[in-house]
């Protein structure tokens, strides 16, 4: 009986149960490029079971790996087993990747944390963990050489995730890494998931909100191993399948059309930050998405240096920060379709409506209107005169918009903040999209509650005044701009921004196709928003944006410029600094893409209107006209 005992624990000692990660799905953009691949790479991964158990000759574990990590692949036959030590940061090398090698402590201390966790029960004592990633092919055969004096490790080939456009693109696919440690709760929790704790997971971009699509599920094998808890056979498998494969609605080359064309004139300002996003206005497809300044998700395959991750969270330009969906802002007067669709809408205004416009007014203090030295003025940009809807969209007349959206005494009845308040929200602002990526910011649409309770301080008309320019306390994502830009273009429909058009399984067959997704109909009359887009129409045309017209007249354009302030220092002459924008779409008739820019400094009419008309050459394929040879 003891010896069938003994003969049942020593077979239970000899199998395994294992696991084999999938490969995940590859991404290709909407023309069937390929935007990030699986490439095999050595990792260096322990059994947890297999480690020493006592101290000491897990320290020495840790010091042989250590100087496995430096032998130059022509001495790996005169590796000193002796116990050199490593663990003074000057003795450093460096690896082709350029990242620090670890050191003795740093390797023990990993090694320690691994069989903690197993003790915890975070880990399984059976399953490989990763511990050093991206070793070399020499290094990978060294390893498998001196099994014998390295107990517990293992030499396996994982894929890495190799994103072929880096930061051109970073923001839309994001990037895998192990599951964080607050998140393996809710990982391990959810139904039918095969998940591990120390499994990789897309954790931003499609990576991350794609994940159950990307992942695929793991085969399983029962395995013999030998006392080092080296595999030594195969009994049996039961297969898994790769991960599905995603095609992007994004254009590459427009995106790379938009990123050069944005980052050029960010250049010529010195601007820290800027944002681009094209989309079809009929579907909500986003064909291209910029921000900027980006970086390179390369950095996080196989697990990010730790010198690295310190120099992107501290970069005061946050360039891990999707500026496109993630910054808020003042959206300026690219705002003005608002309220001017609303009081058209309210019969506020009709597009006869005039107010005259002497670059500035004065509003009476509506606590003490009888002391004329408490009025406040409130400046345009301009004197335009008399100026009507087309006139106040097409020259961005402030005045004009003070009138619509906060009235005047008893003279013009405005909108009012209540009702402004209502149609900004059904235009999409103060919400997020719910576009499938990570990040998304919800911006802010003001009210006399939220001033009390932000500022302990009363509304004024003043304040409604700044809000119907798209300046005060409103503030919008560069994507919340465009879709109301969109939904005018398209005749009232505001559309969940689409990243994803479809996903292939790993034959290639499609398995699901994304359909356009209604968020609602704007409550304006479609005769309403017909005069809204004729007078962006007019915009390009005579109006701010007159230099698109220009540049392109064959597109027949429509759009609106807008130059917004934002606290910060004042220039010599008393100014605060601005951001540009330009939102718009092309063409008039039948709109087919419509955009946004949006730039950290400058003016919209200045410097957003031709990063769009760049972006729009590209789309539209036209030339670059032929300079006027010189007599």
């Amino acid at each position: 009986d003891q010896h069938e005992r003994y003969i049942r624990l020593a077979d239970t000692n000899r199998f395994r149960l294992v696991t084999v990660d999938p490969p995940r799905g590859v991404i290709y953009d909407r023309t069937g490029q390929i935007l990030v691949r699986n490439v095999p790479s050595f990792t260096l991964s322990v059994v947890p079971a297999g480690l020493p158990k006592d101290e000491e000759r897990l320290a020495q574990l840790g010091d042989q790996i250590a100087v496995m990590l430096r032998q130059p692949p022509l001495l790996a036959d005169a590796v000193d087993w002796g116990g050199r030590a490593w663990a003074d940061d000057a003795d450093r090398d460096v690896e082709a990747g350029g990242d620090p090698l670890p050191t003795t402590q740093e390797i023990l201390d990993s090694l320690r944390e691994i069989r903690d966790k197993v003790a915890r029960g975070q880990l399984s004592a059976y399953s490989p963990v990763s511990l050093i990633t991206k070793v070399s092919r020499e290094v990978a055969f060294i390893a498998e050489e001196k099994s014998l004096d390295l107990p517990g490790l293992v030499v396996e080939i994982k894929p890495l995730r190799h994103y072929l456009e880096g930061a051109l693109i970073a923001h839309w696919l994001g990037y895998v890494g192990p599951i964080p440690q607050e998140s393996v709760q809710s990982y391990l929790a959810q139904p039918g998931a095969d998940y591990v704790p120390s499994d990789q997971v897309g954790l931003a971009g499609v990576e991350r909100t794609y994940e159950s699509e990307l992942r695929g599920s793991k085969a399983k094998k029962h395995v013999e191993v030998n006392v080092m808890e080296r595999e030594m056979g195969v009994l049996a498998t039961r297969p898994g399948s790769a991960g599905n494969s995603l095609v992007l609605t994004l254009d590459l080359e427009l995106q790379r059309a938009a990123t050069e064309a944005l980052q050029a004139r960010m250049d010529t300002l010195g601007a820290d930050s800027g944002s681009a996003i094209a989309m079809n206005p009929q579907t909500g497809e986003v064909l291209a998405m910029v921000s900027l300044p980006s970086y390179d998700n390369n950095l996080f395959s196989g697990g990010i240096s730790a010198q690295d991750f310190q120099r992107l969270m501290n970069d005061p330009l946050s360039p891990l920060l999707n500026h496109a969906i993630g910054g808020e802002y003042p959206p300026g007067s690219t705002f003005k379709i608002v309220p001017a669709c609303a009081a058209l809408e309210e019969g506020v205004i009709t597009p006869k409506t005039t107010f005259t416009c002497q670059g500035m007014m004065w509003l009476p203090n509506e606590f003490m209107p009888d002391d004329r030295s408490q009025d406040q003025p409130f400046y345009c940009w301009s004197a335009h005169g008399d100026v009507n809807l087309e006139r106040g969209l097409a020259y961005s007349c402030d005045i004009y918009f003070y009138h619509v959206g906060g009235g005047f005494l008893d003279r013009f009845q405005g909108l009012g903040l209540a009702r402004l308040a209502d149609y900004t929200r059904t235009f999409g602002f103060g919400e997020r999209t719910g576009i499938r990526l990570t990040g998304e910011a919800i911006g802010l649409v003001p009210t006399e509650r939220w001033k009390r309770e932000t500022w302990d301080t009363n509304w004024v008309t003043g304040d409604t005044y700044n809000v119907s320019i798209g300046q005060g306390y409103i503030l919008a994502t560069p994507l919340q701009v465009l879709n109301s830009v969109a939904a005018v273009a398209n005749g009232g429909t505001l559309y969940r921004p689409q990243v994803v058009q479809r996903v292939l399984d790993s034959e290639g067959n499609e398995v699901q196709h994304m359909v356009p997704e209604v968020i609602r109909q704007v409550p304006i009359s479609p005769e309403n928003i017909l005069l809204v887009r004729d007078a962006l129409r007019s915009t390009v045309r005579w109006g701010t944006a007159n230099r698109l017209e220009a540049a392109l007249p064959e597109i027949r354009a429509a759009g609106k410029t807008g130059t917004a302030e934002f606290p910060g220092e004042l220039d010599e002459k008393g100014n605060l600094p601005t951001v540009a924008w330009f939102g718009g779409f092309a063409p008039y008739d039948d709109p087919e893409i419509a955009i946004v820019v949006f730039i950290g400094e400058g003016g919209g009419a200045l410097d957003a209107v031709p990063v769009a008309s760049e972006i729009l050459r590209h789309y539209f394929q036209i030339p670059e006209p032929t300079p006027t040879p010189i007599p």
